[in-house]
């Protein structure tokens, strides 16, 4: 099964793609959606989009994660954020990719097997279980291999629990 995790942000969005295939992660692509910031908000945003569109059809992933929206003090950034999150989701949708969404201690409690690990443990713990020599650039891809990671464990747990 081909994932495509998310990492969304509307100055840089991560990727990443892995294929899961019998408990197997494999890593096929990484990187980020950038758009300058001297951009107008929607220009931004068709930007994310028409890149998600190009990934998705460079890739065919069969499935898609989506890290959900986390933030503290900051309202303004969260809007950026939901908006940037809000075009990801249509890309998935106009191509029929379903969607999952997890929140950041989920996908470190899948990844760490703690839920309140810091960047570096998830860093480590992505090129192990990817078997990378180098922690993926920029953090945004590092961290959306990680959300596809979580969703493979989780179909896999899911899998593993219908089965008669």
């Amino acid at each position: 099964m081909r994932i495509l995790g998310i990492d969304p942000g509307t100055a840089t969005t991560g990727y990443g793609i892995i294929d899961a295939v019998d408990g197997d992660l494999r890593v096929v692509a990484y990187g980020a959606i950038l758009t300058p910031a001297g951009d107008p908000p929607e220009q931004r945003l068709q930007s994310i989009f028409h890149q998600t569109q190009g990934l998705i059809a460079d890739y065919e992933p069969e499935r898609a994660a989506v890290e959900q929206l986390f933030f503290g003090r900051n309202i303004t950034t969260a809007i950026a954020v939901g908006q940037a999150r809000g075009v990801l989701m249509l890309a998935l949708a106009e191509a029929g990719i379903p969607m999952s969404e997890y929140s950041p201690p989920k996908v470190k409690e899948a990844v760490t097997g703690y839920g309140k690990a810091d960047k570096a443990q998830m860093q480590l713990m992505v090129r192990h279980l990817l078997d990378l020599a180098e922690t993926p650039q920029p953090d945004d891809a590092a961290d959306a291999l990680a959300v596809a990671i979580t969703h493979a464990r989780y179909v896999a747990f899911q899998e593993a629990v219908d089965a008669p």
